[in-house]
């Protein structure tokens, strides 16, 4: 998945992994103004056989995406967000077959600048139900009730929006009380998808095997 697709920040005192940021109103859903294909599609480079490319760091080989692609992605990341907040939804990369996949609400506009964007990379553009701005609000909303989901027993671990615009991915340990719980406060329509999860445990301070006795 792409590496950049969320902001990670440990919240120690509430034990909760929180992996995006963002105001607004849950009730406002962005309409986007004329759709585009739908059904997913594919831009013209991915008709073009590609060879994985691969780094060796610390004598491990491990796949790498090619600089043009990631330049791509890095500007398809950019833009989506600032000009196209209603459709882009996220992204990730398949670094074996060199090619890039875009979740978006399905936008003309927004599929005219991919077409243009991509040049001679392949970039398979998916369907998504959600665009990252919306799930961003649902995020901040379960994010701010925390408190209130800890007094009713329903303890959230995690939460985060999912790259592909699926929903906003809750983390518990008790999946259908929390499922019954949070969908009768938000509606029974709120983009949530919950998870079995458990607390964040942080790891321990190493202790060196070299370190000097006691006294020098």
């Amino acid at each position: 998945m792409y590496r950049d697709r969320f902001r990670i920040w440990p919240a120690l005192a509430l034990g909760v992994v929180v992996l995006i940021a963002a105001c607004g109103d849950p009730g406002d859903e962005a309409i986007v103004d004329s759709p585009g294909l739908t059904g997913g599609w594919s831009t013209a480079g991915c008709g073009v056989e590609r060879t994985p490319e691969h780094v060796t760091v610390g004598g491990v080989t491990m796949p790498s995406t090619p600089p043009k692609l990631d330049a791509v992605m890095n500007r398809i990341e950019e833009t989506g967000r600032a000009r196209f907040p209603d459709s882009y939804a996220g992204l990730e990369v398949d670094q074996q077959l060199v090619q890039a996949i875009v979740y978006r609400v399905p936008s003309a506009a927004f599929d005219d600048f991919l077409r243009e964007v991509a040049e001679d990379t392949c970039i398979l553009v998916r369907d998504a139900a959600h665009s990252a701005d919306a799930l961003a609000v649902w995020h901040d909303r379960v994010l701010a009730d925390l408190p209130y989901w800890s007094h009713q027993g329903v303890p959230i671990f995690s939460v985060g929006a999912r790259h592909d615009g699926s929903g906003v991915e809750i983390g518990t340990r008790d999946v259908a009380k929390a499922r019954t719980g949070l969908l009768a406060r938000y509606g029974s329509r709120a983009p949530l998808v919950f998870i079995p999860a458990d607390p964040v445990r942080p790891l321990p301070a190493p202790t060196s095997r070299i370190a000097p006795p006691p006294g020098i």
